[in-house]
């Protein structure tokens, strides 16, 4: 093992193997390697995206044709959904943080099936390229948005099927992913380690594995039916042939509403590593946050119908369905409650991480608060399929999923490269994007609830003042979003060298090298309390 304060990255990159060079990465089956190759395709495509969005919001700057055609705005529209949805949103996480950490917080020494892993990567890899090259190949870009909603995706000349193709093979990795997670949960854990002794991160992903298993065969099954619709007219959903429409949503939105849980359960749990650590003192309400995690999970698949108030569907049902989803934020309000609690009192260290980490709790509220106005159905029938839709949505998963991302990649970053980033350079491109993301999405707040389409290629003059808003705040937002992105590659190479625990954390991965060697540890730990332990406190038990 290389020495603890010296450069590890050499070392780790040499480890020894079969193979060397670059099929040392393509063939490993180490899964931090796995999880840095998740990484660097993800962050990729996540800047391909952000690529499209920004041509998209500048289309948007005036009423009226600027940039581009109505039908390239669709094509890109749903380009950009795709990417973000399938490729970075619901994988994103726990590929990554999971791969890479997951075995080291239970004390193993890598996941239950490294090959099947490997599998799943380059599963995700085949489906993530195809997604990409849909809007190159056949009769031109699919045009249906990220939902693939029928009859259009059925009756649309474009290139549909190469598409669903793409997120079919994307919803396999996931599953397979999933199954290797749960496996490695139950079965790899170091002696001593019950699962009251665990730490929530891995409880996240706990949870999260069981929705990838359980739903995402439901949207894979789905997506093949669209197919056959569309290349043998079998009448699944074309109601001239006896099929029904509504059908497709309730199966697309018993996975894509559990799949919102996919995206934001594992940075519920990137964050409730950080404010222990931040604050120096054990998290506060341990079981509530493990037991809430599955509880969001379990309630999770029951509220799929809050997405068809407008559809048809029964009186009860709507009332059922609104009732569930406020029901669901009840244990986000606990994790809430509990994060901020976990604060109180601590010692606190405004580090990059946490203030991410605070970036998320309130933009998650902002998202969840608007949430509940659509989970009523009074007023969802007035913000359905608006503008409001769309900033709910980005609260929750960009504001969500995407500012967990950032605290977990500033947190862990030491750990992964062994290399320190500019601490007050982070701090500014922190201020940077979170102002840019609410000038983003705070405007189309309030143009949503004044009756401002989602989706829609062109606007009434009466919107052009949020909408001018909105286009800067994007701007804004890129603009930081490079600046992490600099402060971050400038690293690698010439940053300080990083000692094994910069932010003075208890739990395992903070107790081995940065970055880790090959087998994570010389001996397996022996656990013997719960995580989170900073000496003697009153809140330990």
């Amino acid at each position: 093992m290389a020495n603890q304060e010296g450069d590890h990255y050499i070392s780790y990159l040499d480890q020894q193997g079969k193979y060397r060079g670059l099929l040392a990465w393509l063939l490993s089956t180490d899964h931090k390697r796995i999880g840095l190759m998740y990484f660097y395709v993800i962050a990729t495509f996540f800047f391909i995206a952000v690529s499209l969005g920004l041509l998209m919001r500048t289309e948007l700057i005036a009423p009226g044709e600027t940039i581009m055609s109505p039908q390239t705005y669709n094509g890109l529209f749903t380009v950009h959904g795709i990417i973000m949805i399938f490729i970075i949103v619901i994988p994103g996480l726990s590929v990554v943080f999971g791969n890479f950490f997951l075995p080291i917080l239970i004390g193993a020494k890598d996941v239950a099936f490294p090959k099947l892993n490997l599998l799943s990567f380059y599963l995700f890899l085949l489906g993530a390229i195809m997604a990409v090259l849909s809007q190159f190949l056949g009769d031109g870009p699919p045009d249906t948005g990220w939902s693939f909603y029928v009859p259009y995706s059925v009756e649309s000349s474009t290139n549909v099927i190469f598409a669903l193709t793409a997120a079919f093979i994307l919803g396999f990795s996931s599953i397979l992913t999933g199954i290797n997670f749960i496996v490695t949960i139950h079965r790899m854990r170091a002696p001593g380690m019950t699962f009251m002794r665990m730490p929530l991160f891995p409880w996240s992903i706990y949870a999260t594995a069981w929705i990838q298993v359980l739903a995402t065969p439901i949207i894979g099954i789905t997506l093949l039916m669209v197919v056959a619709e569309r290349a043998f007219s079998i009448g699944f959903f074309d109601p001239a042939l006896g099929g029904d429409p509504i059908l497709f949503q309730h199966l697309f939105w018993i996975y894509s509403h559990p799949a919102v849980y996919i995206m934001i359960l594992p940075a519920m749990g990137v964050v409730t590593e950080i404010f222990p650590t931040f604050s120096q003192k054990p998290v506060f309400g341990y079981t509530a946050i493990a037991i809430s995690s599955l509880t969001i999970a379990f309630i999770g698949y029951f509220v799929w119908g809050h997405h068809m108030f407008t559809s048809g569907t029964s009186y009860f049902s709507r009332l059922f369905f609104s009732l569930l989803t406020f029901l669901v934020a009840v244990p986000s309000a606990i994790k809430v409650f509990n994060w901020v609690a976990t604060m109180y009192g601590g010692s606190i260290d405004l580090k990059p991480p946490l203030l991410y980490a605070v970036g998320f709790i309130f933009l998650f509220m902002i998202g969840g608060l608007t949430g509940l106005i659509q989970g009523a159905l009074a007023t969802n029938i007035q913000v359905h399929d608006t503008a409001f839709v769309v900033a709910h949505f980005h609260y929750i998963i960009f504001g969500g999923m995407g500012f967990a991302a950032f605290a977990g990649i500033h947190y862990w970053y030491p750990k992964m490269f062994g290399k320190m980033y500019n601490i007050r350079f982070a701090n500014i491109a922190w201020v940077v994007i979170f102002t840019g993301f609410n000038l983003f999405y705070f405007p189309q707040l309030v143009i949503g609830m004044q009756g401002m389409p989602r989706r829609y290629f062109d606007y009434l003059p009466q919107f052009k003042t949020g909408q001018v808003l909105s286009t800067i705040g994007s701007y804004i937002l890129v603009t930081g979003l490079l600046m992490m992105l600099i402060n971050l590659l400038a690293t690698r190479k010439k940053g300080k060298t990083a000692p094994a625990n910069p932010w003075k954390g208890v739990t395992l991965e903070w107790q081995i090298p940065s970055p880790p060697p090959l087998e994570n540890f010389d001996i397996i730990p022996e656990i013997k309390r719960r995580p989170y332990f900073f000496g003697e406190s009153k809140n330990e038990k």
